[in-house]
């Protein structure tokens, strides 16, 4: 009778004498690197089930003397067990897997992959053909006691799939096979591996070697012992081990924390841990820098070390074919951020495309694969670029637009409308179908890098489903693409040269025409036939086209237009036939030749209106770009122009606004001299345009004890602003008023912080702890030619209605510095999405304070006596 040996430690020792939970299962090997790609055992549900039937209870007594082959057997009946003695069919019991690890004559050890532990068994308890069992062979067992000497043993051996099964540590061994070349054929090399003095050799192939190294004959490396497909032992993540001259690996760092952070290699798709100690170079690691590094083990664990930083752009990921592929969307990416934190897979969405050689391949594609992250739906058509991992050759779909045809193949319905507000991160439509405006993101914008504009013309699909997860009713506008101006029209012509009378006058106004459920107050109303029925039919005041304003009573010729939302009937080019205010038809001609005309100088102009100061430059008049003759591009302030005054209507402040506006040459306006010599003053009255709560229009300087009046053509330049308290030089005229008027400022430096369309701001902090507001008009030179990071000279202002501060005249005065390369697009995108946890907390202010009298910010509370006091 064979009696198994007492003791373990014995030549047979474990050749995966590793440290605790040395073996992780139920992972993939893929080219050098593991993933969770393969089904977990049978054994998980039994596991659950033994848990859940009373905890881990074993069975014994598996063995007997009858049921082994005489000389096999490694039991004696005279020994006794005192084990207590537990019933299976209540209690089964629990399987475990493992590695075949020594094969002898009648019997073998099988290393546990969960535990360190090394079972012996007996070739009766292996259920199959024991010549099919080799060493590395992963099998399934139930662990039981030896009646005899009451040790673990296994019993109930199954051979099982060939699952792929990792060690945690690292172990050290010599290169005793180099690689042979591409052309050969067998490309595996062999490394030496000595445990308790028994020595193996496992295989390695050249995607299992870290880094770019070519291992030789003799070179001393570091790996992990896994299973192959194969179900046989091999080395992984095999590492040259030269104390002399380490292997230099590459990586970029990915996320940060308080003192550590994580880089991620360019080797293997794997992050390394690194410590701020170990960066070898003065200035701080920022998120995306390119740096180098070697492998140092530290507790059992992997650290970068000796980290030095790489210029921009010195580590490449992957590879981005040139040629555009064609394809169509097998499963789009959930949006929403409970939809992405559940979804484990990095790249969740699926694309189908025909590859040159007419075979259909699926690749992957992640939320940061596509041109903006506008929504995608089955079956869209799109266009691609594939990528290919350097590191593991994965290949994934990037770049990713959406083709017109997706349209029509789907036969999805599209709405149009027109840009109206533009907020943040989001803004609204006004539709042509629906009354109500419609909200949009701008990440559903189709064209990348294209910024919307208000008054764009645009055509989008509404998405009721997407506003459900948010609770919210009100549907959005998704997958918004441009279309070219006068595409979308909100009316249709119903009838030309409709007659009619007006009953009620239109009153002008800045903002764009609407019309809605509830009538616009500014319009004004039509009286006519149609079809032998008496109808009210309105107008707006831009869609009259003679200068001036049909007056009641006046009889016109329009257009009538059906409004497409609402269905209602609205007057467009509207003509004056006979106005019965001017006494004359065609259009007023022979009131205009009725009217006086009058002299002055354009003193403010706004969106759509402005202001001109009269002759005598004690008064100002309103008048809008409309009843301007020719362009209003030209227009600037201290223009000359001739116009004459029509009937105050509630435009322009309640006062008379001004018609037939027509620009003069320059010097048709005589005026006054200039007296000699220059004086010193100090501004106490600004103009009505920069205070419109004044009762006088014009301001005034005073120089101890007189004082001049001043218009907008006392100003040396124009466009300059003067304040209450400015200090200023200037000449007075024949009239005594005040002219060539310079104020005397102190310029500021600045840079450039962003700018936004017509407006921008500067890194200068004002009052309200903000970036200083700037507006382009007050750029002087090459407006265009300004970008952010420019330094500027500047004066700043406030408004002494509000207490805002802002930026004039500004000057450049030199352009930004030359900076690195920005970083790729991948990595950015990766950076931006960093989970919450990682982030620091933030502070951000909703909005500033403000005290009882509408100031900015708190201030020190008045003694008790002084309030009761007042």
């Amino acid at each position: 009778m064979f009696q198994p040996p007492d003791s373990h430690s014995t030549p047979l020792q474990d050749i995966l004498d590793l440290q605790h939970t040395n073996m992780q299962s139920k992972q993939g090997y893929r080219n050098g690197t593991f993933s969770s790609e393969y089904p977990s055992s049978p054994r998980d549900n039994l596991n659950a089930m033994g848990k859940a039937n009373g905890g881990n209870r074993f069975n014994i007594g598996n063995y007997s003397l009858e049921s082994c082959p005489m000389g096999d057997s490694v039991y004696s009946s005279g020994s006794t067990n005192n084990q207590p003695q537990y019933d299976s069919t209540n209690h089964p019991p629990i399987r475990e897997t493992g590695i075949i690890e020594k094969l002898l004559h009648s019997y073998g050890f099988i290393q546990c992959c969960e535990r360190q532990a090394r079972l012996f068994f007996h070739f009766s308890q292996f259920g199959g053909n024991i010549d099919h069992l080799k060493i590395g062979d992963p099998v399934e067992f139930e662990m039981t006691y030896d009646r005899r000497t009451g040790k673990p043993i296994a019993s109930t051996v199954t051979k099982i799939a060939p699952e792929v099964v990792l060690s945690e540590a690292r172990v050290t061994g010599v290169v005793t096979t180099e690689l042979k070349g591409e052309g050969s054929g067998d490309n595996t090399g062999r490394i030496s591996y000595e445990n308790r003095g028994e020595c193996f050799f496992l295989p390695y192939t050249k995607d299992d070697v870290e880094g770019n190294v070519t291992l030789r004959t003799g070179d001393a490396v570091s790996f992990q012992i896994a299973t192959n497909q194969r179900g046989t032992l091999g080395a992984c993540h095999v590492r040259f081990e030269n104390p002399a001259h380490p292997v230099k690996y590459h990586g970029v760092v990915c996320s940060k924390k308080e003192n550590f952070g994580f880089i991620e290699r360019a080797d293997v798709v794997k992050e390394i841990f690194f410590h701020f100690s170990e960066v070898k170079v003065k200035e701080e690691l920022s998120l995306g820098d390119d740096v180098e590094f070697i492998i140092q083990t530290r507790n059992g664990k992997e650290v970068a070390c000796n980290i030095t930083k790489l210029p921009s752009g010195s580590v490449v990921f992957e590879d981005v074919s040139p040629d555009i592929m064609r394809g169509q969307v097998l499963k789009p990416l959930e949006r929403g951020s409970s939809q992405r934190a559940a979804q484990s897979d990095p790249l969740p969405g699926r694309i189908r495309y025909r590859a040159p050689d007419h075979s259909e391949v699926e690749v992957p594609f992640g939320d940061k694969d596509q041109c903006g992250e506008f929504t995608l739906r089955h079956g869209d058509w799109v266009q691609f670029h594939v990528a290919t991992d350097r590191r593991d050759q994965l290949k994934r779909a990037t770049n990713i637009s959406l083709l017109d045809e997706s349209f029509n193949v789907s036969g999805e319905k599209r709405e149009r409308g027109v840009v109206q507000s533009l907020l943040d991160r989001f803004g609204y439509i006004r539709c042509v179908e629906r009354e109500r405006k419609m909200m949009f993101h701008f990440e559903e914008v189709l064209r990348l890098g294209q910024e919307l504009t208000l008054g764009d013309e645009v055509e989008f699909t509404v998405d009721p489903v997407a506003s459900f997860a948010t609770m919210n009713t009100s549907p959005k506008a998704i997958r918004i693409k441009p279309l070219p101006p006068g595409t979308v029209q909100f009316e249709v012509l119903v009838e030309r040269g409709v007659r009619g009378v007006v009953s009620r006058e239109a009153v002008r106004s800045s903002a764009s025409p609407t019309y809605g459920p509830e009538p616009n107050p500014d319009d004004g109303l039509i009286t006519c036939q149609m079809y032998n029925v008496k109808k009210s039919i309105p107008f707006s005041a831009k869609k009259c086209e003679s200068k001036m304003m049909p007056r009641i009573g006046d009889k016109v010729i329009f257009d009538a237009y059906r409004v497409i939302s609402t269905k209602e009937l609205v007057a467009m080019a509207v003509q004056t036939a006979h106005s019965l205010s001017n006494g004359a038809g065609g259009g007023g001609g022979g009131g205009q030749q009725s009217r006086s005309t009058f002299k002055g100088f354009v003193a403010a102009l706004k969106d759509g209106f402005g202001f001109i100061e009269t002759a005598d430059h004690t008064k100002e008049v309103f008048f809008h770009f409309s009843n301007l003759e020719g362009s209003a591009d030209n227009l600037e302030l201290g223009t000359e122009v001739e116009y004459g005054l029509g009937r105050a209507n509630g435009c322009g402040g309640g006062c008379a606004s001004a018609e037939f506006v027509r620009v003069l040459p320059k010097g048709s306006i005589p005026i006054a001299k200039l007296l000699e010599p220059a004086l010193n003053g100090t501004v106490t009255r600004t103009l009505r345009a920069l205070n419109p709560d004044q009762a006088k229009y014009s301001g005034l300087i005073q120089v101890g004890g007189m004082t001049y009046e001043f218009g907008i053509m006392g100003l040396a330049c124009k466009r300059e602003i003067l304040q209450v308290g400015d200090p200023v030089t200037f000449q007075a005229d024949r009239e005594g008023r005040a002219a060539n008027i310079v104020p005397v400022r102190k310029k500021r430096r600045a840079t450039v912080d962003a700018i936004k369309g017509g407006f921008g701001f500067l890194s200068v902090e004002a009052e309200d702890a903000r970036r200083l507001f700037f507006h382009m008009s007050e750029v002087r030179g090459g407006a265009s030619e300004l970008q952010p990071g420019d330094s500027v000279e500047f004066v700043m202002l406030t408004n002494p209605r509000n207490g805002k501060s802002s930026a004039c005249n500004v000057v450049k005065v030199a352009s930004k510095p030359v900076k690195r390369a920005e970083r790729p697009e991948r990595l950015l995108a990766r950076l931006r999405t960093q989970s919450l946890e990682d982030a620091a907390p933030r502070v951000v202010t909703v909005r500033a304070p403000r005290g009882p009298d509408g100031s900015r910010g708190f201030r020190p509370r008045r003694p008790l006596a002084e309030q009761l006091g007042e």
